[in-house]
């Protein structure tokens, strides 16, 4: 059967997201983080920051509505009964802090097949208002049986 390479290149629409003071504290809650600077303003200003600041990791947040439809084309072709988490990797550039807008675009950047399993490939950049680049991910899934 193997995977069709086609649709390596694709981009998808940008998506975008406000990030909002109470989501960071609560991702923060949610994942252990108790330092201050994901809390409350003025310890987050002491530290240097615009505002209080995601968590690095708050960036599943807002760059995974973007990664959606690429991974759910049908052109890209994911078997989802057979497909497997491969991994995520970030490189973070400037911190998102609450009050920013995150646009997210999102493209097919590889797609290969090594013995029987298709390895999907997808990058996300994330840009704040400014157009700083907040965090390019690359996002692998796995798919068994190809």
């Amino acid at each position: 059967m193997g995977v069709s390479t086609a649709v390596v290149g694709k981009e998808y629409p940008a998506t975008s997201y406000e990030v909002g003071l109470e989501k960071i504290r609560e991702y923060a809650n949610a994942v252990g983080q108790a330092e201050p600077v994901h809390h409350d303003r003025g310890a987050a200003r002491a530290a240097g920051f615009r505002d209080v600041v995601a968590p690095p990791m708050f960036a599943v947040v807002y760059s995974a509505p973007a990664l959606g439809p690429a991974i759910l084309d049908p052109e890209v072709g994911i078997d989802f009964a057979a497909m497997v988490h491969g991994g995520q990797e970030f490189v973070w550039g400037e911190p998102v802090c609450a009050g920013d807008e995150i646009t997210t675009r999102a493209r097919v950047r590889e797609i290969y097949q090594r013995d029987d399993k298709g390895f999907y490939v997808f990058e996300s950049v994330s840009t704040n208002q400014h157009g700083d680049e907040v965090v390019r991910g690359t996002w692998t899934n796995i798919v068994r049986g190809v």
